[in-house]
């Protein structure tokens, strides 16, 4: 039989290999369960003891809540449409065209009424006037030979020596050459304003838009295309593109706020011209805009505009009590268990005195007004009422 030498206490011991075998079991069993017993002793700690039983009722979270009432709000409108000058004035030419010798303005100069934009050649014209002006010189001569013989011929019908019936013909020949002189004079006129008509003049006072014309370039009266485009007092206005039912809301003179795609900046306006008409394939009409000058306004581009359309009554809310979803707007009211319900609304008019909502509350309820995001429906709240302000 075999056996292991071991020294315990008195070297004279020896221990077998079944009971050492067992010693070792036995110490293994005792540390799991001693294990086991610290894992349950540090749970129970945990759990608050053995003795801690759960509460009865969990903790009930404050929420704050308004009944904001009904307050007094605008009623507005929001359409999306192209900017353009409110009167659109293109300048082509009104004479007999030819070579354009000199182009005077650029795209973003302000012109007066009248103000020569653009000159065409005139050389032969002003020869021709040149030769009517020499002719009115000659037919004035006529007229003043004829009314000296004429006088004349008065002073000696008196000594018999001119007849009544010459006078009446010196008379009629006076008369004819001072008729010539009138037709001379027209002729000369015509032709001048003929060649005043080869300067291209501004129609009104006004901003340059567009230049279309280059000197060299070749125009014709009728044929030669829009030469320029001007705004007329540098008046502007945006085209809003409204649908149909809030087209009906709108009156001319009603208030609006100009946004150009691309800018911060915002620019007051006021509708000067509803549509009388709706498009039949958008159901849209266009509501004009007028907006004053300002370089950030410019024709071609676009824009968003906010049109008030009169004043109401509606709750007035704080943007944080207005949540959002795939399925609308909404918010959290506390009915009369304190429990939390959802309630869509409409929402109208967003301003710094906060959100309107037209539709879905009447402001009477308990409307929680933050940490809407945090509850569920049916939920238990307390809540804690605060004044709407």
């Amino acid at each position: 039989m075999n056996y292991e030498t071991q020294l315990v206490g008195d070297p004279a011991v020896v221990i077998g290999d079944d009971e050492s075998r067992r010693g070792r079991k036995r110490l293994l069993i005792g540390g799991g369960i001693a294990v086991i017993l610290v894992a349950v002793a540090a749970w129970i700690s945990m759990r608050g003891g053995p003795a801690a039983a759960p509460s009865a009722t969990a903790q009930v979270p404050v929420v704050t809540v308004v009944s904001p009432g009904q307050s007094t709000v605008a009623r507005t409108v929001s359409a999306t449409g192209s900017l353009a000058a409110r009167v659109d004035m293109p300048v082509g030419v009104i004479g007999e065209g030819g070579m354009v010798t000199r182009v005077l303005v650029q795209p973003g100069d302000w012109v007066r009424a009248g103000q020569v934009l653009a000159t065409v050649e005139r050389s032969v014209q002003t020869e021709q006037i040149r030769s009517l002006a020499a002719q009115l010189e000659v037919q004035r001569a006529n007229a003043k030979l004829a009314q000296a013989q004429l006088d004349r011929a008065k002073a000696l019908v008196g000594r018999g020596f001119i007849s009544a019936a010459d006078i009446d013909q010196r008379t009629a020949t006076r008369d004819q050459a001072e008729a010539q002189v009138r037709v001379a004079a027209a002729q000369l006129a015509e032709q001048q304003a003929r060649t005043g008509r080869l300067d291209i003049r501004a129609p009104a006072a006004g901003l340059v838009l567009t230049r279309t014309v280059e000197p060299g370039q070749i125009v014709q009266a009728g044929g030669g295309g829009v030469l320029f485009r001007m705004a007329k007092d540098g008046e502007m206005e945006m085209q809003a593109q409204v649908a149909e039912a809030d087209l009906a809301t709108l009156r001319a003179n009603n208030g609006a706020t100009i946004t150009p795609i691309g800018s911060k900046a915002q620019f007051a306006g006021r509708v000067w011209q509803v549509s009388p008409v709706v498009d039949p394939q958008t159901r849209q009409g266009i509501a004009r805009i007028a907006v004053p000058y300002n370089p950030a306004i410019r024709p071609g581009g676009f824009a968003s505009a906010m049109i008030t359309s009169g004043s109401g009554s509606a709750p007035l809310l704080p943007e944080s009590a207005v949540q959002n979803d795939a399925k609308g707007s909404y918010v959290y009211i506390v009915n009369a268990k304190n429990q939390v319900e959802r309630r869509d609304v409409t929402v109208g008019q967003v301003s710094d005195a906060g959100v309107a909502v037209t539709g879905g509350i009447t402001g009477t309820e308990k409307i929680v007004t933050s940490a809407g995001a945090f509850l569920a429906p049916g939920q238990k709240v307390k809540p804690e009422l605060m004044k709407a302000g």
